[in-house]
């Protein structure tokens, strides 16, 4: 499994090269076109429960889907469905990687998706208390929304980040969680919610805009939403108007 990526990093799209008979897998609705011949199955991979667990808790599709080349060998193209860019990581058995909700894309066959609690820090962290483990061996494609910036922590250096910016991280790093501005007002004048504070040795790996900011942006404009658009609607709603 050969990976190109092209058009960084404000479109990123990657073109996986395989060799004969070779799979990979990839999120459901991220493939843009393949060589003749390219197979396509779709499935849970691992069961209902499992899939399940993995699009409510863990933020991803529920159906995945597997491409296998033909004998003479092929290419698929995959892209996220946000503007941004994707990074290649790899995963062995000694080094798993915690990725966070939406920003897996795709991975070679040999390596295991499933869904791990990571405790009520990241839950109260408004980007959802489960993580996507990828273990096993093999390469991950990781998109983002914007850009990818990875920041290397050495022994006991320390770095805070804003939770919705956090694309994955080495299980070698440490974390806490915490507000960055007391009370919701202070919340609403700041602009700022929760952020992480990773201490290493280890690897970050965030990216340059925020999904959920994009999200609260658009609710914050659809009619009758949020009782208006600003911080002024956000109060609202936070005060039940």
């Amino acid at each position: 499994m050969d990976v190109n990526i092209r058009h960084s990093p404000s479109f990123a799209a990657g073109r996986i090269t395989l060799d004969p008979n070779e799979q990979f897998r990839a999120e459901s609705g991220a493939m843009m076109a393949t060589s003749s011949g390219v197979a396509i199955t779709s499935s849970t991979q691992g069961g209902v429960m499992k899939g399940l667990k993995r699009s409510v808790l863990g933020g991803e599709s529920l159906f995945v889907t597997t491409f296998t080349a033909p004998a003479t060998g092929g290419w698929v193209d995959v892209a996220h469905h946000l503007a941004g860019d994707i990074i290649t990581a790899s995963v062995s058995p000694e080094a798993p990687l915690s990725i966070t909700k939406g920003c897996w894309l795709a991975s070679a066959a040999g390596v295991e998706l499933d869904t791990k609690w990571g405790g009520f820090k990241n839950l109260f962290g408004g980007e959802g208390g489960f993580l996507v483990r990828a273990s096993g061996a093999g390469t991950v494609l990781l998109a983002c929304y914007g850009a990818i910036d990875t920041v290397e922590l050495a022994a006991g250096e320390s770095v805070t980040i804003d939770t919705g910016h956090v694309v994955a991280f080495e299980p070698s790093t440490t974390s806490q969680i915490r507000k960055v501005a007391g009370g919701v007002i202070q919340t609403l004048k700041s602009g700022e919610g929760f952020v992480f504070d990773f201490t290493g040795p280890g690897w970050v790996m965030t990216q340059t805009r925020n999904p959920s900011a994009l999200q609260a942006w658009i609710r914050s404009i659809m009619p009758g939403e949020t009782g208006g658009a600003g911080a002024a609607g956000v109060l609202g709603g936070l005060l039940g108007r």
